[in-house]
C-alpha cells in the first residue's frame, strides 16, 4: 500500500512520454471487502474488452475487515492501483484517488455498485459522442436492485429521489445537476481538477457530490443520463435504517445551504423552520404503514412513501440549520 506521497507508477513511460490511460475507474472503499472483490471483477472483465487503456485505483478508507491486505495483493498483481488513508469519508477517498488517476475520463464508481456489460463502453462513447463539442460533459449511469433486494419501497428511492431519482429524468441530455450520483458517475478529469474536487468539509457522505456538480454546471458542465450504463446496487435497505440516512442527509443539506445560501428553497430550508415534528405515535404509524407495504406490493401510495421520507430530512434539516445558527 502507498503513504500517499509520491506514486511513480501512476502511469507508465513509453519512449519518454506517459502511456496515458483513456480513463480511470475510482472506488473509495470502506469494510466491504466481499462487495469490492465482486466490483472490481466486474470492472477488470469490462476492461479487458476495452480498446484503450483503463486505470483502476481503489482508496481504502481506513476498513478493518481485511481490505487493506487483500489490495495489498491485488497492487502486487498489477491488477489495481491501491491506496490507504485514515477514515475521512468518501469524498476525500474520491479526491485522493481522483489525484493519482491519469485518464482523461474519471468514472466515480461505489464499492457495492457492480457494473454490468456495456457499462464501461456506455460512459466512454457518451464522452466520445458528446465530449467533444466544446462544452464538458459528465455521464450519469443507472443504478438498480437486485431482484431480491427489489421492494417496493427500494424502487420509490431509487426512482423517484430520496436515493436516486432516474424516473424523474426528463431530458436525458440535458440533465439538472442534483443527478450527479457518484455511485455511477464519469467526468473529465481537467474539469474535476479545475474545480478542485469534492468538498470535504461535508460530515457525512450526503450532498457533497450534488454540491460539486453545482459548481461545475454554473461553469458549464453538461450532464447526460446513459441507463445503459448499469450496474447493481448491492445493498439491501430497510425503511427505517434508510430514514436515520435521511436525517443525516438533512444534516448535510444544511452545510449545503450556508455555502449557497441561493439554493435554501430548493434544500427545503423554508420547510424545515416551518414543519411541526410529529409525535411519537404519529411516527411509529406512518413507520408501520411503510413496513406494511413491503409485504403488500401497491397498498402505500407514493404520497405516503413521500411523506415518511420528507418528514426524517427536513427533522435533519432543522436540527443542521439549528446547529449552524442557519
Amino acid at each position: 500500500m502507498t503513504d500517499g506521497s509520491a506514486e511513480p507508477d501512476a502511469a507508465r513511460v513509453v519512449d519518454g512520454r506517459a502511456d496515458r490511460p483513456t480513463a480511470s475507474v475510482i472506488i473509495p472503499t470502506f469494510n466491504r471487502l466481499n462487495d469490492l472483490r465482486r466490483v472490481l471483477a466486474a470492472v477488470q472483465r469490462q476492461r479487458d474488452g476495452a480498446t484503450g487503456e483503463v486505470q483502476l485505483v481503489v482508496v481504502d478508507d481506513g476498513s478493518t475487515d481485511g481490505t487493506a491486505e487483500w489490495l495489498k495483493i491485488q497492487r502486487s498483481r498489477g491488477d489495481v492501483m491501491a491506496l490507504s488513508q485514515p477514515n475521512a469519508g468518501p469524498a476525500a477517498a474520491r479526491n485522493r484517488g481522483a489525484a493519482i488517476a491519469t485518464g482523461e475520463i474519471l468514472l466515480f464508481l461505489g464499492d457495492d455498485t457492480e457494473p454490468v456489460d456495456g457499462w464501461l463502453l456506455g460512459h466512454l462513447e457518451e464522452h466520445r459522442l458528446f465530449g467533444s463539442q466544446g462544452e464538458p460533459v459528465a455521464v450519469v449511469g443507472y443504478s438498480g436492485f437486485p431482484d431480491d433486494h427489489d421492494t417496493p419501497f427500494c424502487r420509490f428511492i431509487n426512482e423517484f429521489g430520496a436515493q436516486f431519482g432516474y424516473a424523474l429524468i426528463e431530458d436525458p441530455g440535458l440533465v439538472p445537476f442534483n443527478f450527479f450520483y457518484t455511485s455511477n458517475v464519469s467526468i473529465p478529469r481537467r474539469i474535476f481538477t479545475e474545480l478542485g474536487g469534492f468538498r470535504e468539509d461535508f460530515a457525512a457522505a450526503a450532498w457533497e457530490d450534488i454540491e460539486f456538480a453545482y459548481r461545475a454546471t454554473k461553469l458549464g458542465l453538461r450532464l447526460r443520463y446513459q441507463p445503459r450504463a448499469r450496474t447493481v446496487h448491492h445493498h439491501r435497505i430497510q425503511p427505517r435504517t434508510f430514514c436515520r440516512r435521511q436525517r443525516t442527509s438533512g444534516r448535510a443539506g444544511a452545510v449545503f445551504a450556508g455555502l449557497h445560501p441561493e439554493l435554501e428553497e430548493f434544500l427545503g430550508a423554508h420547510r424545515a423552520r416551518a414543519a411541526r415534528r410529529p409525535s411519537g405515535v404519529q411516527r411509529e404509524l406512518l413507520h408501520a404503514l411503510v413496513a406494511l407495504g413491503e409485504h403488500v406490493p401497491g397498498i402505500v401510495p407514493s404520497t405516503v412513501y413521500q411523506r415518511y421520507l420528507d418528514q426524517a430530512y427536513l427533522e435533519g434539516l432543522a436540527d443542521g440549520l439549528h446547529t449552524t445558527g442557519a
